[in-house]
């Protein structure tokens, strides 16, 4: 809000006026020459309506903040008359009553009484009575007093620096467009680049970035600006080395079902396809054409039944007309492929339906699962055979893609959060995705290939990968440390989400300590510890290694402003306390509550503040947001996770792996933990149909061939249920079996696995800045929150609760 804080002295004629900036700055001091009281010798003096006039020109616009404000613009009404000015309109805000609607039951409301109540100061100075009422001086308090009340306000709305970190290119986050502008010139001059080429080959760029220096920040850029015109595909880490082509293409698929505006990506894709070929110059356009064309253009502005209503005949045949169409273009364009127009097919009727349950259907369809017989024929497509080869189908499913958007536009294709392949127990994952990244430029035209990287990692690729991958990138964006200044700029923009300026919040020293942080993340979250602080009172840390670098006279400044900081914090709690227990409504319990524990630890259960527990308690609530929307679901994907999970703690204590083999035999995707003398074998069946079945049966068996192992197999329970009489029974042999169990993961274990494996990840990654794994680790196994039953199976033993 552009404001300014005024005080007017006199009754009734106007002696001075002073204003104050909204960074509390004073812009204006004048004195009535025509007052009696003041002194010819007085700065700044002026006749009453110079003082006047040049008011009304400063304030124009702005709302004025007084405090007794009713006060101030009878003196100023009574003064414009004296002078034969004409009272504009004017909007004017009142510090007393602020206060008095803010804090029931102070004994004064007072600027004096307040000041001193909160311990205010202006010019590093506390209030002194004696030289008050003076428009200079008081309006200084006064903004000050102002800045406290919207600070109290803040206390109900979340800390705009919570979440400094971008985890995919689909989120919002306030984004500070000078910052990195020539890099992101480059990434859309490569997208240009790619669209004028009429050979449509696709280029790639490294973008290598210290950890927290905003690589995917700018992809979230990058998405924001491109995704009304560009396909954007989010890819992250493959963790199984023997599907990683599936693993690029089950995160791509995910992407593609991504919202944007009213319609899934998909959709945009395959309506401006169809657009472009009724455009080609050999075209002759029809009139079903034109009528197709009309109801896809009110279907992007959310006409949802556009082209008819869901099941409806005419719908299926304007829908089967542009599959007809996009067929006849690719094969005069593209041989057929092993599963082109299959995967087109898939493609036209996953668009075609406007109904959750049948999007759904087609999607695991298109990510090469096999469906149950009922639906397959619910969505019309015939079954995938069962053993289909996910590695080629998904590279042709790809290369459909690329060939497809040649129509439309280039695709930008991200992988980000690869930090974890350069562990030595990934170097067949990393190996194999270099030979998936060739793969994938020399099959996928017109595409934009981003790799986001540490420099150190990008060294290691360098060393690890041969010419024929390296050469695909020939070009490489590195992001240096910004400037204070902007710094200073990303913070102001952050903070607009609560309407308070940079000034206003953050003291000085604030500042100093807040922009020498490196890198932006560090900075972002040196902010959040202020904000929480000046917001609601919880004191700062301070670092170790700070205290010992500093010299004694330092310490002791540094002693006494700590304890200046928790005076005024235990006075506002205090304050709150004794309002709560007048009235409960009115006061945020669970705000008091955290400041209570910082001042009673030993009364009070602390709230988290450290930043592991903090990750997994928001982490965990975006996963439940995100529990029911579209997800390839694999076996690959989850044993990958189980995998990453107990290598990462091999660093707190040995961990063995192996698997076992039925000779060729087909089993479940599993991991073998050797425990002591007791065998556990983790795996999961994911898939439907004859595979189910074969593989269940191979499974009992071996649960019948190793009595002394315990074998536990998951299905997630979104999946389809096991409807066939043969699969049924095998689940209940295994069911009751001594040493075998079935289970359906339910929501609550899924998303503490996922939450689990994203923290190693978020780790690998330096997403959380100063926490080693080891220290992470034990926070799971120590917190029964956290705890997962695999531990178990690693051999921790569960916390009490």
């Amino acid at each position: 809000m552009d404001f300014v804080v005024l005080d007017t002295e006199g009754q009734p004629e106007l002696s001075e006026l002073a204003l104050i900036d909204s960074q509390g700055l004073v812009i204006y001091e004048g004195f009535s020459n025509q007052h009696p009281r003041i002194s010819p010798n007085s700065p700044n003096l002026k006749s009453l309506k110079t003082l006047l006039t040049e008011f009304l020109a400063i304030v124009q616009g702005k709302t004025i903040i007084c405090h007794y404000a009713e006060h101030d613009i009878d003196v100023l009404k009574y003064n414009f008359r004296q002078v034969g000015l004409i009272w504009p309109n004017l909007k004017f805000e009142c510090t007393w009553t602020l206060a008095k609607n803010t804090w029931q039951g102070l004994e004064s409301y007072s600027l004096d009484y307040l000041s001193k109540y909160f311990n205010l100061r202006a010019n590093q100075q506390y209030f002194i009575s004696d030289m008050a009422h003076t428009a200079r001086y008081d309006a200084e308090f006064t903004y000050h007093l102002y800045i406290k009340i919207i600070l109290e306000k803040l206390k109900q709305q979340p800390n705009p620096f919570s979440s400094s970190r971008v985890d995919t290119p689909f989120q919002n986050h306030p984004d500070y467009l000078n910052t990195y502008q020539r890099e992101f010139l480059t990434l859309k001059t490569g997208l240009n680049d790619i669209k004028r080429d009429t050979n449509h080959q696709s280029k790639g760029i490294v973008v290598i970035g210290e950890p927290g220096s905003g690589k995917t920040h700018l992809m979230m850029r990058l998405a924001q600006e491109r995704l009304s015109i560009n396909r954007l595909l989010f890819i992250r880490q493959p963790n199984n080395s023997q599907s990683v082509l599936y693993h690029i293409y089950s995160r791509i698929l995910e992407s593609l079902v991504q919202k944007i505006g009213h319609l899934p990506q998909l959709d945009y894709l395959i309506i401006n396809t169809f657009r472009k070929i009724l455009s080609l110059p050999n075209r002759d356009v029809k009139q079903k054409d034109i009528e197709i064309l009309k109801a896809l253009y009110s279907l992007e502005e959310n006409h949802i039944n556009a082209l008819g209503a869901e099941n409806t005949q005419r719908k299926r045949e304007y829908w089967l007309y542009i599959e007809k169409t996009i067929n006849e273009w690719w094969m005069s364009n593209y041989a057929a492929g092993s599963f082109a127009l299959s995967i087109i097919k898939g493609m036209v009727k996953y668009c075609s339906y406007t109904d959750y349950r049948y999007k759904n259907i087609t999607t695991r369809w298109l990510a090469g699962n096999v469906l149950t017989n009922e639906e397959a024929k619910t969505i019309g497509l015939p079954n995938w055979g069962e053993e289909i080869s996910q590695e080629a189908f998904s590279l042709e499913a790809i290369s459909v893609l690329g060939k497809l958007s040649t129509l439309d536009e280039p695709l930008i294709i991200i992988f980000d959060q690869l930090e974890g392949l350069g562990l030595p127990h990934n170097k067949e994952i990393l190996l194999n995705f270099g030979e998936a990244i060739k793969e994938i430029f020399t099959h996928v035209p017109n595409s934009l290939i981003l790799l986001n990287l540490f420099p150190d990692r990008w060294e290691q690729l360098k060393s690890t990968f041969d010419n024929s991958i390296l050469g695909r990138f020939p070009s490489q964006v590195y992001l240096r440390q910004p400037t204070e200044t902007e710094i200073k700029a990303i913070i102001q923009i952050k903070l607009q989400s609560v309407n308070i300026d940079l000034e206003q919040l953050f003291h000085p020293e604030d500042l100093d300590d807040i922009l020498v942080k490196k890198p932006i993340r560090a900075a972002l979250n040196c902010a959040a510890d202020y904000y929480n602080y000046r917001v609601h009172g919880i004191p700062l840390t301070i670092e170790k290694k700070a205290i010992y670098e500093l010299d004694n006279h330092e310490k002791i400044e540094q002693q006494l402003r700590t304890l200046q900081q928790q005076q005024q914090t235990s006075m506002e709690v205090l304050m709150q306390l004794i309002q709560a227990i007048q009235e409960p409504a009115a006061i945020d319990l669970t705000n008091l509550h955290q400041k209570l524990a910082s001042f009673l630890p030993d009364a009070i259960e602390t709230f988290p503040s450290n930043p592991v527990i903090e990750y997994l308690i928001q982490h965990k609530n975006e996963l439940e947001q995100k529990y029911n929307n579209s997800a390839i679901i694999t076996d690959y994907d989850d044993i990958g996770k189980l995998k990453t999970i107990a290598e990462a703690f091999n660093h707190i204590k040995p961990i063995k792996l192996t698997q076992y083999r039925l000779g060729k035999r087909k089993l479940p995707e599993h991991i073998v933990v050797e425990n002591g003398n007791q065998n556990y074998v983790l795996g999961f069946l994911q898939i439907n149909g004859i595979s189910f079945t074969s593989r269940m049966t191979n499974f009992n068996e071996l649960v019948n061939i190793y009595p002394q192992s315990k074998f536990e197999l998951f299905r997630d329970e979104r999946l389809p249920e096991i409807t066939g009489k043969v699969g049924k029974e095998y689940i209940k042999q295994l069911q009751n079996s001594q040493n075998g169990k079935f289970t359906l993961l339910n929501k609550q274990n899924r998303i503490l696995l996922d939450l689990i494996y994203d923290l190693i990840i978020s780790i690998y990654n330096k997403d959380l800045y100063d926490i080693d794994l080891a220290t992470a680790l034990n926070i799971l196994i120590t917190h029964p929150e956290w705890y997962h039953w695999i531990f178990s199976v690693f051999g921790f033993t569960p916390p009490t609760k």
